[in-house]
């Protein structure tokens, strides 16, 4: 991801064997690319606002 004056943007999503890789991006200052597996999920979500920040989320099941 890469973060600009007009939002973040997606450079590169190269999931591991096993898994598959979407992005969702409600709004140009907001991405989130979803890691999934078929019994694990990982979210990484970045913003510019308020400021430049990512976080990450795992999920197993």
């Amino acid at each position: 991801m890469r973060y600009g004056s007009g939002g973040v943007c997606l450079i590169s999503a190269v999931p591991n064997q096993g898994f598959t890789a979407s992005t969702t991006q409600s709004a140009p200052q907001t991405l989130t690319v979803t890691f999934a597996a078929e019994r694990q999920r990982s979210e990484v979500t970045a913003t510019t606002e308020p400021s430049d920040r990512a976080s990450v989320r795992e999920t197993s099941f």
